[in-house]
């Protein structure tokens, strides 16, 4: 994807939700290059910064803005036309939706969980119109993934609220992916969950690109970072690993090859 602000349905911003800050914005900016700038009526809220352009924000667990005992976690959100409408076709869709709400000037935001227990923001733009990094820019939020525990449900879902296509795909022998597409431009995919995720809700993962995943693994590994998966080939992908911040938050590295 090239830099510019995302269309309405797409994938448009991301919220690194994690405790203790300062060393999460070392943890990720040591490793993805990230810069930070100021936020305005967030407390503790940062900025992300891939060069000159925005990818998403840095949130303080520990602020008073999140319940107790809420987990490290990275938030996406889909741009929308009109948050109150998409709000109300997420729940006439089996989704459970708190009621839409304004965020200073910025926009208008929904927390949607889909019928299968992931967490999808539902933004309308204003004066944050969002991300506008190029993807395939190194330290950039360059995909989204749904691990689901219902991926028939969860294709139905998001096809029907976001105009998505979806295209079958076996990216290896006996695995089964399900590609969404916006006008024909892949946008996200999903993937089942097996039994051994059955103490895991549904969730929205998303990996960053990197230039080399080997050299990205080291060097979480080096700042304190957890490898959950270690760097595995993706046929006709790239390369790529599940890693962990020191703080908690669970995060994806990309090395691609198309």
């Amino acid at each position: 994807m090239e830099a510019g602000f995302r269309r309405p349905n797409d994938f448009c911003w991301i919220n690194v939700m994690t405790p203790d800050v300062p060393r999460a914005r070392a943890f990720f900016g040591a490793l993805l290059g990230w810069e930070y700038g100021e936020m305005s009526g967030v407390p503790g809220g940062q900025l992300v910064l891939v060069g000159d352009r925005t990818a998403g924000a840095m949130l303080d667990l520990e602020g008073g803005a999140f319940p107790p005992g809420m987990p490290p976690a990275i938030g996406v959100l889909v741009r929308v036309e009109d948050a109150d409408a998409a709000a109300s076709k997420a729940r006439s869709l089996g989704a459970r939706v708190d009621d839409p709400m304004d965020v200073l000037e910025n926009g208008r935001m929904a927390i949607c969980t889909d019928p299968t227990g992931a967490i999808v923001g539902l933004w309308q733009a204003r004066a944050q119109k969002g991300m506008d990094v190029d993807a395939r820019t190194p330290g950039a939020p360059g995909w989204f993934d749904l691990l689901t525990h219902d991926l028939a449900r969860a294709v139905d879902f998001y096809t029907a609220l976001f105009g998505w296509t979806v295209e079958e795909r076996s990216p290896a022998p006996g695995a089964t992916y399900r590609l969404f597409k916006l006008d024909g431009r892949p946008v996200a995919g999903a993937v089942p969950m097996g039994d051994k995720a059955k103490g895991i809700s549904s969730n929205w993962s998303v990996s960053f690109t990197v230039r080399d995943a080997d050299e990205a693994v080291a060097r979480a590994r080096e700042l304190g970072g957890e490898i959950c998966i270690p760097v595995g080939e993706v046929p006709g992908v790239g390369r790529w690993a599940m890693l962990k911040s020191p703080q908690g938050v669970a995060f994806h590295v990309t090395e691609w090859r198309t």
